[in-house]
């Protein structure tokens, strides 16, 4: 009889998780109180990047993603995903920004990424403002549409037998040795499982806590603004060096960088900003301002372009940036597939791939097994942070 597999979240990982096990044969079921991809899926950009990424157990996973999205993209069709392998370019603002973006894309080049220092920037993108003294190519780096993909993605698993249950997941099912053995819902439900994995996302610290197994996941806001459609302006993910700072940073205050890209549908998407603010949803003209005054200075003919819109969403943000993937040591049969921040969308076919690994007692996917070592949620446990 297959493994019982119950995934909590249909978002754009929740959904990976589902079609990787699903395709391995797992019996499987995804939970969620919400259609796919409503949550903070659909407020991204579609991220698929190696380019803001240190060498590490994220690179690691983003690699691995990288190659699954194409593979996906392959069997499903990259149109079902929208998937667009449009490639990135960072640019600097001044020599001594260049210097230090040329030592991180060399590090980066060591660890297996294509990164292709640039010092006529403006042939790959002849709207950029003049005097950007140069910046780092990287043409591994891709975009897909991230409720188009991730509906794809449970579609697929649909396909291979997979379920969808609609409800929220209230607590846990419990055997010997606390061992967790299904889930709650809202619906009334009992769902049984073998095994259930936390893929809530932004959720996943209240999902985690509900099913005994608290991990250190918090809401970080961000906006996100949308242009009026144009012609072909913007050819790749454009984006200042700050961003990978201001990815990186622990600090919960506002932090902001420029980041501009195009969609297949002639708009233009601008960001990026994040904040440590709880779950509050307020619409804040002040940091809207001070996206499209970023981007307007890295892109002047932007000035004359009206923006159709903002939307703002939480990222799961975890203490250290990196994702929580993997059992969880307290809570036998919870595995965590969660806290990925602002990169869920491009790590979510290497998490799908990495849990299905685990649950099946398998390597993780040819991948250096010291890689997912970083990532396990034992980690929080051993710095005392487990509950966040």
């Amino acid at each position: 009889m297959a493994l019982k597999v119950v995934i909590v979240g249909a978002g754009i990982v929740g959904t990976a998780c589902a079609f990787h096990a699903a395709s391995a044969g797992l019996d499987v079921t995804v939970v969620d109180r919400a259609p796919t991809g409503a949550g903070t899926t659909s407020r991204g950009e579609g991220n698929v990047l190696l380019s803001d990424k240190e060498p590490g157990p994220e690179l690691v996973l983003a690699r691995l993603s990288r190659t699954l999205w194409d593979e996906a993209g392959r069997e499903l069709g990259a149109a079902s995903l929208g998937l667009e392998p449009k490639g990135g370019l960072v640019v600097a603002s001044d020599a001594r920004g260049l210097a230090a973006l040329g030592e991180f894309a060399l590090r980066q080049q060591a660890a297996g990424v294509r990164a292709e220092p640039v010092d006529r920037v403006r042939d790959l993108e002849p709207h950029l403002a003049p005097g950007i003294p140069g910046g780092v190519h990287y043409p591994q780096d891709a975009q897909v549409e991230p409720v188009v993909a991730a509906v794809a993605l449970l579609r697929a698993a649909v396909r291979r037998g997979a379920r969808v249950h609609r409800g929220e997941v209230t607590g846990a099912v419990t055997g010997g040795a606390g061992r967790v053995t299904g889930v709650r819902t809202s619906a009334g439900a009992v769902l049984p499982a073998d095994a259930v994995v936390n893929a809530a996302g932004t959720w996943g610290g209240e999902v985690g806590r509900r099913l005994g197994a608290p991990v250190a996941v918090h809401p970080r806001r961000g906006f996100v603004l949308v242009t009026e459609p144009l012609p072909p302006m913007v050819r790749h993910k454009v984006y200042s060096a700050d961003y990978v700072a201001a990815v990186a940073s622990r600090d919960a205050g506002l932090e902001t960088s420029c980041v501009v890209e195009g969609t297949r549908g002639g708009t233009l998407l601008i960001g990026a900003s994040r904040e440590r603010v709880g779950f509050d949803s307020t619409m804040s003209t002040a940091v809207v301002a001070e996206l499209a005054a970023r981007a307007c200075r890295l892109f002047p003919f932007l000035r004359d372009v009206h923006l159709l819109r903002a939307y703002r969403g939480f990222r799961p943000y975890c203490p250290d940036h990196l994702p929580v993937v993997g059992p969880d040591p307290r809570a036998p049969g919870v595995v965590h597939a969660c806290g990925h921040e602002g990169a869920g969308i491009g790590l979510a076919p290497g998490t799908g791939a990495l849990v299905t690994a685990h649950l099946l007692g398998r390597p993780w996917h040819g991948a250096d097994p010291a890689a997912h070592t970083g990532l396990l949620p034992g980690r929080f446990l051993r710095s005392g942070g487990g509950s966040g």
